[in-house]
C-alpha cells in the first residue's frame, strides 16, 4: 500500500520509547504514561538494539510475519525477565517506535522489521540506522525519520512524504513511495515506474565502485560513484533453513505457486544454522517448528532446483558463509544471500553482503537487484602480526576504534597494504566476516598470489586466469569518504570485547573493546571455539598450538571450564583429522562439535544457562541473550584456548604452559572484571 502523500500521527495511537530506563519502558506498554520527545535527549534512548532482541533466534522459527508480532522485542532481558511480554507491542496500540543510535545491528533478519511492522509500527524513529536493517525497513513499507522529525510530528505537524526519503537514492525513494519493494518492482514491470539514469564519470574508483560499475544493467562498465542508484545483476546467492522458508513463502505469496526464479544454479541452499538445536534444553520444544522449516527449505530446493548443501545423516557439510568462500564466491562477483555474514565472501575479492528475505526473493525472481552505491573506507596494513595476535584482535581494535565512532556505519572496508600479504585467506575471512558487526555494508580484500593459490586448491580445476582478470584493486586516486587509515599489525595487542552492562542501559556488543592486560581476573566457565568467525583450518591451527603445549605440560582443561571446539565445514574437520588435532584435542578433555552453526545463534552446545555463566569465545556477536543468558566475551581463538587452561580469561604467549612459566599474573581489576 502506497504511503499517503502527507504523514501525520494518528490521534488514537501512541509513540513508544525505547529508553535506557527499563522502567519507563515498562510503565508505556501498561499505558501509564505517554513520553514525548521534547521531554527527552537522544542520549536517553537505547542505542545498539540488535536484530536478536527484536526477534530473537527461537521467535524467528514462525516464519509468518503476523505470528512474529505476538513474541516482538521478546530478546529484551532485563534483570532476568522479558521487558517486552507476549503481545505487549500489539496491545500498546504504537504506531511509532523511537531508539538512539544505530537501531537494528547485528543479523541481516527481516523478522525484526516483519515484527514491529505486524504488530502496527509504521514509523521507526533513530539517530542512524543499521545499513541491512533501515534497506529492510524501506523494503517493508515502514518509514524511517530521527527525533527532530517527531517532534515536529508530536506537534501536530502533517509532514511531506518527501522528508522522510529525500535523503535517500532516487530508485529507493522510489521505494518509499511505492510502499515498499514488491510494490515497487511490481511498479517496474508494468511500467508504472520509470527508473532514473545514473550518472557516469572517470573518476578513479575503489573496489566496490568497480564492481558495482560492471553489474549495472543499463551500461556496464561505465563509472559509478557513491549514492548513484544502480539496477545491477546478481551473480548469485545464498540462503538457510533459518530463512529459506520466508522465502518460499513471500514468492509463493507474490508470484503463485508455480513460480520460477532465474539461473537457479546459481543460488543454493544451506542446512546449517539450527543442526544442533536438539542439544539445547530450550530449545527442544521448538523441534517441530524447526522440521518444518527444514521441511519448507527443501521444498523450495525441489521446486527452484537450485544448489542444495544439506545436511547428509544429521551432518551439515559446513556452515553457508565458510563453504560459499570455498566452492562458490569468486574475485570480482557481486553475490547475495540472507544472512549478515554473507560479507565474509569478501575475502575472495568479491563483493557480498546480506539482505533479507523480502530483497533476497525479488532478486533470486528476477536475477538483478538494485543497490545505492555505498561510501568506502580504506584500511592499509603494514607489518605484520605478533605470535600472540590474530586477525581477530585486529576486527576488535578496529570496532573500538572506528565501529564505535561510526566511521564504518554503512560504509565497504577495503582492506589493501603490504601485511595482507602475512595473513592466511582464513585470517582474510575473519576480517571480511566482522564486517557486519562493524555495521558496515560490507569488506573486500585486495587480492594477491595468495587468493589464486588457495582458490585453485579449493576449487581443483578451475580457470585462475578468468579469476585473476575478473579481480579488482582500487584505483590510484579512488575517494574514501571514510578516509585511508593506515594500521601497524605489529602494534596490536590480545583483545577482549566485553559484555557491556544491558541492565543499565550499556548495551553488549562487538564494539566494547578492551586490552586483556588490562581487563583484571575473570573466571570463566565456557570457553568455544567455532562459527564462521572462527571454525576455519587457520583457527583450528590456532586452537590446536595452545592445546598441544598444554598437553605436553601435563595440562588438562581448568576444572569447572567446558571448552567446545567445532568445525566450521566437514573439511576443516577432515583437515584436523589427518593433521592429528583429533588426538591432542582429546586427551586435553575438549569437547569436539560436527560442522555447523549452534552456540553463536543460541542453538548448539556451548551455550550459557544462566545469567551467572561467563563465556569466552572466539564467535563475532556477543549481544546479551543471544548465545545463552550469561555474560560472553568476544576473543581470538589463541586467547579463548588459552583461557580454557588458566579457567580466567587470559592471553596466549609461547611457552606459558612449560616447566619455568609462572601463571600469568593478574593485573588490577579492570572493565568487566569480577571479583
Amino acid at each position: 500500500m502506497k504511503p499517503p502523500e502527507i504523514i501525520r500521527l494518528s490521534p488514537d495511537k501512541r509513540v513508544l520509547f525505547l529508553t535506557k530506563d527499563p522502567e519507563l519502558i515498562r510503565r508505556q506498554l501498561r499505558g501509564e504514561l505517554d513520553l514525548r520527545m521534547s521531554d527527552l535527549t537522544v542520549d536517553d534512548l537505547l542505542d545498539d538494539i540488535n536484530t536478536d532482541a527484536m526477534t530473537p533466534a527461537w521467535v524467528c522459527f514462525s516464519y509468518k510475519p503476523e505470528d512474529l508480532a505476538r513474541d516482538a522485542y521478546a530478546g529484551l532481558i532485563v534483570d532476568g525477565d522479558r521487558l517486552f511480554s507476549r503481545d505487549a507491542l500489539i496491545n500498546g496500540n504504537f504506531e511509532v517506535i523511537v531508539s538512539g543510535l544505530r537501531k537494528g545491528v547485528g543479523s541481516s533478519r527481516e523478522t525484526a522489521v516483519q515484527a514491529e511492522k505486524w504488530a502496527g509500527i509504521r514509523i521507526a524513529i533513530a539517530a542512524s540506522f543499521a545499513p541491512i536493517h533501515a534497506a529492510n525497513n524501506i523494503n517493508q513499507g515502514v518509514l524511517m525519520g530521527d527525533h527532530a522529525l517527531l517532534e515536529r510530528l508530536q506537534g501536530g505537524e502533517g509532514i511531506a512524504l518527501e522528508e522522510f526519503y529525500r535523503r535517500y537514492d532516487p530508485i529507493t525513494q522510489l521505494k518509499v513511495q511505492s510502499g515498499g519493494l514488491f510494490s515497487f518492482s511490481k511498479g517496474v514491470a508494468a511500467g508504472e515506474v520509470e527508473l532514473p539514469q545514473p550518472s557516469s564519470s572517470d573518476a578513479p574508483q575503489t573496489m566496490a565502485e568497480k564492481i558495482l560499475s560492471r553489474h549495472r544493467m543499463d551500461s556496464p562498465g561505465a563509472s559509478v560513484r557513491p549514492g548513484d542508484a544502480l539496477v545491477v545483476r546478481v551473480d548469485g546467492g545464498y540462503s538457510h533453513e533459518f530463512t529459506t522458508a520466508q522465502v518460499h513463502h513471500f514468492l509463493s505469496e507474490k508470484y503463485g505457486a508455480d513460480y520460477e526464479i532465474q539461473d537457479p544454479e546459481r543460488f543454493a541452499v544451506f542446512e546449517d544454522h539450527l543442526i544442533y538445536a536438539d542439544e539445547v534444553p530450550k530449545m527442544r520444544v521448538f523441534l517441530d517448528k524447526i522440521e518444518e522449516l527444514r521441511e519448507l527449505q527443501r521444498a523450495f530446493q525441489r521446486h527452484t532446483g537450485v544448489q542444495d548443501f544439506s545436511a547428509r545423516d544429521g551432518v551439515s557439510p559446513g556452515i553457508c558463509h565458510e563453504v560459499a568462500r570455498q566452492k562458490l564466491v569468486s574475485p570480482g562477483q557481486f553475490v547475495q544471500a540472507t544472512d549478515s555474514h554473507t560479507c565474509m565472501g569478501g575475502c575472495n575479492n568479491a563483493l557480498t553482503w546480506g539482505v533479507g528475505t523480502t530483497e533476497y526473493a525479488n532478486l533470486v525472481y528476477s536475477g538483478f537487484t538494485t543497490v545505492e552505491v555505498p561510501e568506502s573506507i580504506r584500511f592499509e596494513l603494514t607489518g605484520s602480526l605478533a605470535e600472540a595476535v590474530t586477525a581477530k584482535d585486529l576486527m576488535l581494535h578496529i570496532l573500538l576504534e572506528f565501529a564505535k565512532p561510526q566511521l564504518t556505519l554503512k560504509r565497504v572496508m577495503e582492506f589493501t597494504g603490504p601485511g595482507i600479504s602475512s595473513l592466511s585467506m582464513d585470517e582474510r575471512a575473519t576480517l571480511t566476516n566482522m564486517a557486519t558487526e562493524c555495521s558496515a555494508r560490507t569488506a573486500i580484500v585486495e587480492a594477491d598470489e595468495e587468493t589464486y593459490r588457495w582458490l585453485a586448491k579449493s576449487r581443483p580445476g578451475i580457470d585462475i586466469n578468468a579469476m585473476r582478470a575478473a579481480a579488482v584493486s582500487p584505483d590510484e586516486g579512488a575517494h574514501y569518504d571514510g578516509g585511508i587509515h593506515t594500521i601497524d599489525l605489529s602494534s596490536l595487542r590480545p583483545m577482549v570485547a566485553h559484555p557491556g552492562d544491558p541492565n543499565h542501559g550499556i548495551p553488549s556488543d562487538p564494539t566494547n573493546g578492551a586490552y586483556i592486560d588490562e581487563l583484571g581476573r575473570v573466571p570463566i566457565q565456557i570457553a568455544y571455539g567455532g562459527s564462521c568467525t572462527a571454525g576455519k583450518e587457520e583457527d583450528l591451527k590456532f586452537y590446536h598450538r595452545v592445546v598441544k603445549e598444554a598437553v605436553e605440560s601435563g595440562r588438562r582443561v581448568s576444572e569447572g571450564v567446558d571448552f567446545l571446539i567445532q568445525f566450521g565445514s566437514r573439511e576443516v574437520e577432515e583437515y584436523c583429522r589427518e593433521a592429528g588435532f583429533i588426538e591432542t584435542f582429546e586427551r586435553a578433555g575438549v569437547r569436539l562439535i560436527q560442522p555447523g552453526c549452534g552456540a553463536c545463534i543460541g542453538c548448539g552446545p556451548g551455550v550459557s544457562t544462566n545469567e551467572e555463566q561467563v563465556t569466552v569465545s572466539a564467535i563475532n556477536r556477543n549481544y546479551k541473550g543471544r548465545s545463552g543468558p550469561g555474560r560472553l566475551y568476544l576473543a581470538s581463538p589463541l586467547s579463548v584456548a588459552a583461557s580454557a587452561f588458566t579457567g580466567y580469561i587470559t592471553s596466549y604467549q609461547p611457552g606459558m604452559f612449560g616447566p619455568s612459566a609462572t601463571e600469568p599474573a593478574a593485573p588490577g581489576a579492570g572493565v568487566g572484571a569480577t571479583a
